[in-house]
């Protein structure tokens, strides 16, 4: 049978992924004490045996949670079942803003002196699942028809246990590094379109940044030599047996030139065959920060 065990940050969206998972056609269950995760693999053996399985384990269990719990459930329904573990995420500022707007507390508040101590103590909590997650996914900034698209794409794949998945992401230095990267690379170094009037209210998703920041000689000359680093890497990662791989590209901002090398690197792996997913981070923050408005 087919498991997939949901976990993650309280306010990732672990609740809006098992309603979709449960419209796709999986038995979901919410909220499960890990140490009732092999009966419940062997109960809907037993009940449902052709159809997949959505859990859902949390911090919200309070005393019942225990992430060693979890890996022991994985670790000994491995062996009859196609068991895996979908880890959500997401950056402080943007759990911060969800738990203001639902108004809800944090399953770690009566215990923490804040919301951003009890979102702290949660990341330490469950990084033992992080690190054996089979999927890893940031859901800042997405609307839910694109976490949903996201879902879809590393649950459903038939592929999705064989080849790796190539996760690029923009971001800003200015608001700290992903904490997801294997590889970062900052391209701080390039001219900035930020100091340019007529551009600079434009992001490198759009002609007048993008052009500027790929038509430079420095930049096509960077270009080359990441090109052949990724290339040269991804075999490598992929011998490994990663299933993904998280290539974080910061500039000051996060909205012109990390943008602009993030979609062209993007591209450059999806012609090479290569299973790609570009987000930007911090770009809409980014442009809400600007005390300027476009006029061109």
């Amino acid at each position: 049978m087919k498991f997939l065990i949901v976990t993650g940050l309280s306010g990732a969206g672990k609740t809006s992924v098992l309603r979709h998972l449960e419209d796709l056609g999986f038995l979901c269950m919410d909220n499960l004490p890990p140490m009732l995760l092999e009966q419940a693999f062997l109960l809907c053996e037993k009940v449902e045996p052709d159809k997949p399985v959505a859990l859902s384990v949390d911090t919200r269990s309070g005393a019942l949670f225990d992430p060693q719990a979890v890996l022991k459930a994985i670790s000994s329904g491995a062996s009859g079942h196609d068991v895996s573990l979908l880890f959500l995420e997401a950056d402080n500022e943007a759990l911060i803003d969800r738990y203001k707007e639902s108004r809800r507390d944090h399953p770690l508040a009566e215990r923490s002196a804040s919301l951003e101590d009890a979102i702290r103590r949660e990341r330490e909590l469950l990084q033992p699942l992080r690190e054996q997650a089979s999927f890893v996914l940031s859901t800042a900034g997405l609307k839910p028809k694109e976490l949903f698209a996201l879902v879809d794409d590393v649950v459903l794949s038939s592929e999705s246990a064989q080849t790796m998945r190539v996760e690029i992401m923009s971001f800003g230095y200015k608001r700290g590094i992903p904490r997801e990267s294997d590889l970062v690379f900052d391209v701080r170094f390039l001219p900035n379109p930020y100091y340019i009037r007529e551009i600079r209210a434009y992001t490198g998703l759009e002609a007048p940044v993008r052009d500027y920041v790929l038509g430079k000689e420095e930049t096509q000359a960077f270009l080359r030599h990441l090109y052949d680093l990724v290339d040269y890497l991804i075999p490598l990662y992929q011998r490994e047996g990663k299933r993904r791989l998280m290539i974080a590209i910061g500039c000051t901002g996060g909205a012109h030139r990390s943008t602009a090398i993030s979609e062209a690197l993007g591209t450059h792996l999806r012609k090479s065959g290569q299973s790609v997913n570009v987000t930007h981070r911090d770009i809409a923050i980014e442009e809400a920060s600007w005390p300027f408005r476009r006029t061109v």
